[in-house]
């Protein structure tokens, strides 16, 4: 247990140590290339950002290429300011296509963050995708079979259908010689006032019978 502890601090001390040596080396290049104040300071803590990103997203296994990318980029600026403050440059008169680099790294380290942080698939999307998934298996498994086709000639005779018997019209009730007299005589008169005939439920209403025997007077006239 204690070996243990002591490897695992003295990894610990060795990352802290490297990682200050970088994130100094990154101060003085951005100083040295014109970021004085506290946008000196802001640069090693951006590449280091993206470094971790860019990691985090290699360790996720989704879109590894865009992982690798910045990974990649990261590294190499933390490593050039490393070689670049070792007595390769002047410290007091850079190049400008390193002043450029450093006033453009902003930009790409925005750029390279951004896509890191919003290009991973939710849980949502992936749990609709199984879903969806899994409805298309239950779908496929509950489908009924297509029913097989029959030869015609081998269906079975149906039975010839009954011809269809009307019932009886309805029997017309007696009506007497002397309601018939009475009602032509009221269709008459109203054939005079009105001149059209009368019709069965005008009949009907004016000589109070029930409807079949209006039917049936009106038939007679």
């Amino acid at each position: 247990m204690r070996a243990q502890l002591a490897r695992v601090d003295a990894v610990l001390v060795q990352a802290l140590i490297a990682a200050a040596l970088s994130f100094a080396h990154l101060h003085d290049i951005a100083l040295a290339a014109g970021q004085d104040g506290w946008k000196a300071w802001a640069y090693p803590v951006s590449v280091d950002l993206l470094l971790v990103a860019a990691w985090r997203r290699l360790r996720s296994g989704q879109a590894k290429a865009a992982g690798w990318c910045w990974f990649v980029i990261a590294l190499t600026a933390s490593l050039g300011a490393n070689v670049a403050t070792a007595g390769l440059l002047d410290m007091n008169d850079v190049p400008a296509w390193l002043r450029i680099l450093v006033a453009g790294w902003p930009a790409v380290a925005f750029l390279g963050g951004t896509l890191l942080a919003h290009t991973t698939p939710s849980t949502a999307d992936e749990d609709a995708e199984r879903t969806g998934d899994a409805d298309d298996a239950v779908d496929q498994e509950d489908a009924p079979e297509p029913a097989p086709e029959l030869d015609p000639e081998e269906l079975p005779e149906l039975p010839p259908t009954p011809p269809t018997i009307e019932p009886p019209p309805p029997e017309r009730p007696a009506v007497l010689a002397a309601l018939v007299e009475h009602a032509r005589k009221v269709a008459t008169e109203h054939h005079t006032r009105t001149g059209t005939p009368i019709d069965t439920p005008t009949l009907r209403a004016r000589l109070g019978v029930p409807a079949p025997m209006a039917e049936a007077i009106a038939a007679h006239l």
